[in-house]
């Protein structure tokens, strides 16, 4: 059945499905969040295992290697990686994607419960979490007050904003960021504790055995049942002094005889300052699934409430990751609106029509409006994937539409009525207009089903073009006619054609007359074409060009958190000096107090000269005057702005050796920025190594030396200490030295440590000094594995990567050390997975045509536009000073595509003229190029016209839509320019071929077509041609 027909006659049915579709789409449009990314699932589970004081070489062998060996007994394990560093195990568990992220948590699970009895007895209970690619902060607050000091704010953070907060729909967590926590200090006196010979285990485990609630099972007494409970906590900070302590003689002293007693707060691990001045922040991150638009707007409305409920106290949004978020949608949506109207500026430039205009422009709200409601129906969210998609598409949707009206308009200047000229010119389209689309999906949709990490992402890509685009099709054969039939009106015969045709039909008379030329010069450009590749700088991703950047200082193991806090106060100042700097928010701390991390906000992109990646360079030059610090500039979303060279070997003085060899040739290339790695880094250390003949003697076990020295310089295990509790919380009691005692070497040799006799002091029994050791361990798939950072500093990635393999020290590594794939590994990933989407592509779209055309060669004359093509995109990269990378990679892909559109046109009218007119071969060319040369420029144009605002930058960061654009673009002018000249010489050729092969299969010549009374050839095979 005709649709076009059917819908021109009867076009109640197809107004109706439309209205219906429109409301279903605007709907879906409604009812989809607003992300930054698509919420996907990868199988990677993470292990985090806490020991308190342990070295890194302790952990490896005590907690690491056994980890990893029950974990690689998992089934679809791809690779383990773990990182050791002062008492903590992280383990990044990655599995293969077809993995459940459920099954693989419960197996990682169940790997761990498997060698817990064989970990250390005082490891905490290792934690383990999956990979959750929505926690991510998305507002930021700082909280100051006059009247307040630092550790009530922090307790305000802790338990009323945080509990209103999480209240908020949407919200996931709210995290404290710097502050204190309230803690009870038993602060001992050395000389007190060597008076009455007791250890300060001793008196942290007594307080441990007195300050607490036990259970005390259950009594009936006069015929009632009561539970028993032994309560031995007491209530504040006068009695836990008052607290009774038993000597090892026998004899009892009250706590504070031996120690003050103090109501403070757990020694400073973290500071937090908003352009230098200390603030207290917390972080509020989203749900799985919300939207960070909606939960930035919650979550402001509550803070709002907060801040009215706590006059006394300031709350400042100190930065977002929403406007990042609001802007690309609001560029996203701008660039959809500016695309469509500028396709439909070209649309009325070449019809001069605004009946016709109007009828090509309503295809697409009614292309893109049903396309949400697919999209809200598999899923998906407006982000930037699937926004890009619609931007991208935009100047495609309205080409079916396009060459439906330009034939319809053409068969009106014929003389006939709109209604006969739509039922006409539709039939006619047909096939091509079918064959277009089938290609476009056919190249589309394969980067839905696309492997590896990227084709998770464009998945939503793939399908949200495929679906637009389908649609497109279906208003093209059932609205655009139907409209058209019903909304035109009679024009009148044609005029005087414009005086380029005739130019252009000399040129194709030209090259039909010189073949074996005009095939030569299409080989010699696509020869320069491919010629033009190692011009091209590459990347994976190309640099971000946002509104904030970060910079990572790291200073030496053993530096104390005030000396970090002096090297971020000296970054901050280097960094205020630039212009384009507007706030740095400093966390300095935390799990680590030798690292500080800055965020520094830069103004919007409209009100600076400059892009961030020359921000970043800028910025390194100015950091280059901090005195010993690892200075580290560019967030993590900035991957082309590193490369990194993996190096895995059991011999860790064989990795160790190859790795600053490789480091000190690697400085010798110029213009990078900081080149390091951890594998030199060393961090002092006090060595206690007990003497076993004195120890034996005396009976001292090691054990009790290491709870000694733990409990004296840093206190109990969190899990082991004692409690205060009040009627909201639980205070921890810590027992250990003061902070100057700590300092001191002699003192910590005079400790007394518990033996069979009674207390003998350390230094009796052990050697005590200073020494250094690993500060960090790295491992990949159970191997040593050391990573050097190279910044780039705005160099070629691939130059450079290309320099870095020509080193002598890589070439020639020592035994027992090898490189590893490391960001190779996801590139080969990557290109191995467009280059299966790019053959898949191909051939889908030669399926389609064979399908359409009923025949197998001239297919090959339709893809002959695919290599046209490249030139236009490799020379547009060029000039505009894009690098080929993903972004242009997926360019390329959609190029295939639109490429043979052209060709299509061409070839369908050529042989419908030969098969139903009768005429010869050149004949049937020229007309074909006569009669279809103005919808392919005008679909090119409109094409081009959709996708110049993309191309251009305008809107939201530019970095990952522009290249995709102009890729498109640029191969979209060569492709249209020469598939108009070299299509109908490829035709001829293959028509020979053809006819050939037919007869030379044959061996005889082929019987003449019969012909019909009205003088038409009866239809034959299309391979005859």
């Amino acid at each position: 059945m005709n649709v076009s027909a059917y819908s021109i006659r009867h076009p109640i049915p197809a107004i109706l499905l439309f209205i219906l579709l429109t409301i279903a789409g605007l709907f879906g449009f409604r009812a989809m969040k607003v992300q930054d990314s698509p919420d996907l699932d990868f199988p990677v589970v993470f292990v985090r295992s806490a020991l308190p004081g342990a070295s890194p070489p302790q952990l490896e062998s005590d907690v690491a290697r056994k980890i990893e060996n029950s974990l690689a007994s998992i089934s679809q394990v791809r690779h383990i990686y773990t990182t050791i560093s002062d008492g903590m195990v992280e383990t990044s568990v990655q599995f293969r994607l077809e993995k459940d992220v459920a099954e693989a948590m419960a197996d990682v699970r169940d790997a761990v419960g498997r060698v817990r009895s064989d970990l250390p007895a005082d490891l905490r209970d290792p934690v383990i979490t999956r990979l959750d690619l929505a926690d991510q902060p998305v507002l930021t607050y700082t909280v100051s007050s006059a009247n307040r000091d630092e550790a009530a704010l922090s307790w305000l953070i802790d338990s009323k904003f945080s509990k209103a907060l999480l209240l908020v729909p949407g919200v996931g967590r709210v995290a404290r960021v710097g502050g204190v926590t309230r803690e009870i200090l038993v602060e001992l006196d050395p000389a007190r504790l060597a008076s009455f010979n007791v250890s300060a285990a001793d008196i942290s485990r007594q307080l441990q055995r007195v300050q607490q609630e036990a259970s005390g099972g259950m009594a009936s007494i006069s015929g009632v049942q009561q539970s028993v409970r032994t309560i031995g906590t007491v209530r504040s900070v006068e009695e836990i002094a008052a607290l009774s302590m038993a000597l090892p003689d026998g004899r009892k002293i009250r706590l504070d005889q031996v120690a003050r007693v103090l109501d403070t707060h757990a020694e400073r691990r973290a500071i937090t300052l908003l352009d230098g001045k200390p603030v207290i922040g917390f972080t509020i991150t989203r749900n799985r699934g919300a939207s960070e638009i909606e939960v930035a707007k919650a979550v402001r409305s509550a803070v709002a409430e907060l801040a009215a409920s706590e006059p006394h106290v300031t709350l400042r949004e100190a930065f977002n990751g929403v406007d990042t978020v609001r802007d690309n949608y609001a560029g996203s949506m701008s660039l959809l609106y500016e695309g469509a109207l500028l396709t439909v500026v070209v649309v009325w430039f070449f019809l001069r029509d605004w009946r016709a205009t109007l009828v090509s422009a309503l295809a697409l709200p009614l292309s893109v409006i049903p396309t949400f409601m697919v999209m809200h129906w598999l899923g998906f969210s407006l982000n930037l994937i699937t926004l890009l998609a619609l931007a991208l598409v935009v100047g495609i949707l309205v080409d079916d539409a396009i060459v439906e009206i330009e034939n319809i308009m053409r068969h009106l200047r014929m003389g006939k009525t709109p209604l006969q000229a739509a039922l006409d010119a539709a039939d006619e389209i047909g096939l091509a207009v079918v064959a277009t689309t089938a290609t476009l999906i056919a190249v589309f949709l394969p980067t839905a089903f696309m492997g590896g990490v990227v084709g998770q992402y464009f998945r939503q890509f793939g399908w949200t073009a495929s679906v637009a685009v389908g649609a497109s099709l279906i208003v093209a054969r059932m609205v655009t006619p139907m409209m058209a039939a019903y909304l035109l009106k009679p024009a009148p015969h044609a005029g005087r054609e414009h005086p380029l045709m005739a130019r252009y039909l000399a040129a194709v008379a030209w090259c039909l007359r010189n073949r074996s030329r005009t095939l030569a010069m299409a080989a010699a450009f696509f020869v320069a074409s491919l010629a033009l590749i190692p011009f091209l700088s590459t990347a994976f991703f190309p640099p971000v060009n946002g509104t904030q950047t970060q910079v990572t200082l790291e200073l030496a193991p053993g530096s104390t958190l005030e000396e970090t806090r002096q090297a971020a106060e000296h970054a901050r100042a280097l960094l205020v000096r630039d212009k384009d700097v507007v706030q740095v928010y400093s966390a300095i701390g935390g799990a680590d107090v030798q690292r500080a991390t800055l965020t520094v906000s830069l103004k919007p992109r409209q009100e600076r000269g400059r892009k961030q990646i020359d921000i970043n360079r800028d910025l390194r030059a100015q950091l280059a005057e901090l005195p010993g610090v690892r200075t580290t500039v560019g967030s993590a979303d900035e991957a082309a702005e590193e490369l990194t060279v993996s190096l895995e070997g059991d011999d860790a003085e064989a990795l160790k050796a190859a790795a600053q060899a490789i480091q000190r040739e690697i400085r010798t290339i110029p213009g990078l920025g900081s080149i390091y790695s951890d594998v030199s880094v060393l961090r002092p250390e006090v060595i206690v190594r007990p003497d076993p003949a004195k120890a034996a003697d005396l009976g001292v076990s090691a054990a009790a030396i290491g709870d000694t020295l733990r409990v004296a310089t840093s206190g109990d295990y969190d899990q082991d200490l004692s409690k205060l509790n009040l009627p909201e919380r639980q205070v921890p009691i810590r027992v250990r030295l003061p902070e100057s005692a700590r300092q001191d070497l002699d003192l910590l040799q005079r400790l007394t440590v518990p033996g069979k006799s009674g207390n003998v002091p350390l230094s009796s029994v052990a050697d005590v000094r200073i020494d250094s050791g690993v500060a960090r361990i790295d491992r990949r798939d159970r191997i040593g594995r050391v990573v050097i950072h190279v910044e780039l500093n705005g160099a070629d990635l691939n130059e450079v990567e290309e320099k870095v393999d020509e080193l002598a020290s890589l070439k020639q590594l020592p035994p027992g050390v090898k490189r590893s794939q490391g960001d190779r590994e996801m590139q080969k990933e990557l290109f191995s997975n467009f280059g299966m989407a790019m053959l898949t592509g191909i051939i889908c779209v030669y399926m389609v045509l064979v399908l359409l055309f009923r025949g197998f060669m001239q297919p090959v004359t339709v893809m002959s536009a695919l290599p046209l093509s490249i030139g236009g995109a490799f020379a547009a990269l060029l000039v505009t000073r894009s690098s080929l990378s993903l972004p242009s990679l997926l360019g390329l892909l959609m190029l295939m595509g639109i490429a043979v559109k052209n060709s299509i046109l061409l070839v369908d009218y050529a042989m419908r003229a030969r098969r139903l007119h009768g005429k010869d071969r050149v004949t049937a060319l020229v007309e074909a190029c006569h009669k279809r040369v103005q919808p392919i420029v005008m679909t090119s144009v409109a094409m081009a016209a959709g996708m110049l605002p993309v191309a251009l930058g305008w809107g939201a960061d530019p970095s990952l839509r522009s290249p995709m654009a102009i890729a498109v673009i640029g191969g979209l002018i060569t492709s249209t320019v020469l598939s108009l000249l070299v299509v109908p010489v490829v035709f001829t050729y293959v028509d020979d071929w053809v006819l050939k092969a037919r007869a030379k299969w044959q061996r005889r010549p082929a019987p003449a077509a019969p012909h019909h009374a009205d003088g038409a050839i009866a239809r034959e095979p299309a391979e005859t041609i």
